[in-house]
Parts: C-alpha cells; sequence; structure tokens
C-alpha cells in the first residue's frame, strides 16, 4: 500500500467528493465530521493510529460521507480497490478488521437511531382540535 503524509490542518477527504480508496493511519489522529441539514458541522470522531476510515467508498464507490482533517501531522496508508480486492482473492482473511469496523459503525448508526425514535415516541404533537 502506499503511504501519504499529511500535515496538521490538512483536509484528507471531503463529505460528498468522489473517490475509491480507504485510509488506514499508521501515525497521528484525524477528526471525522459530518455537515448537518441545518448546515452545522457536527464532529462524529476522533480516529488514532490503525484505525480505518473511507472504507464505505472502497466498497459501494458512492461520495463520501463525512470530511477527514488532520489533527496533527498524520502517516496513512491508502488502500486502493486493486489491493482491497487482490487481498479478498489472496487472503480474504485479512479484510475482517474492515468488516468488523463496518459492523461497529453501522451498530452505532442504528443505536442512535433508536434513541431519536425514543425520543420522537415521548414527545408526541398533539392533534389539533377539530
Amino acid at each position: 500500500m502506499k503511504k501519504r503524509y499529511f500535515k496538521k490542518g490538512a483536509e484528507i477527504i471531503k463529505e460528498g467528493m468522489l473517490s475509491d480508496c480507504a485510509y488506514i493511519i499508521e501515525s497521528g489522529s484525524v477528526q471525522v465530521s459530518k455537515i448537518l441539514s441545518n448546515g452545522e458541522e457536527q464532529v462524529i470522531g476522533v480516529l488514532e493510529e490503525n484505525d480505518i476510515f473511507g472504507e464505505m467508498s472502497l466498497i459501494d464507490g458512492l461520495p463520501r460521507s463525512a470530511t477527514v482533517l488532520a489533527l496533527e501531522d498524520c502517516t496513512i496508508s491508502v488502500m486502493t480497490p486493486e489491493v482491497f480486492n487482490s487481498l479478498s482473492k489472496r487472503n480474504p482473511e485479512a479484510l475482517m478488521p474492515i468488516l468488523k469496523v463496518l459492523a461497529s459503525r453501522l451498530r452505532k448508526a442504528l443505536n442512535i437511531l433508536e434513541q431519536v425514535e425514543g425520543q420522537k415516541t415521548l414527545i408526541q404533537p398533539v392533534p389539533a382540535e377539530v
């Protein structure tokens, strides 16, 4: 895998942009954020050494779902679709960490949805008098 270096404050990926690579943090840390429907930026989390990001676009080829900024100087390995496909053919068990990350992030998103739905049921709108 090719290594890339990013200085503190550099934008590594931008929400909405097309790309098909995943990134593995070799050193440093990054901030993951998303623009909400009201235009505000929401920090989703901070990732550090050995964490992966960009895996969804690697798999589905759709635009980036979040923006990632370097919080400090970073060394990052780039996993291209060619590397991913090669691993899937030669050493499929090497893809388990990526699949575990995807499953973990999906579970987290589902838990957040459940909490939001739970709050909606607690705050039911009062029907208007007719």
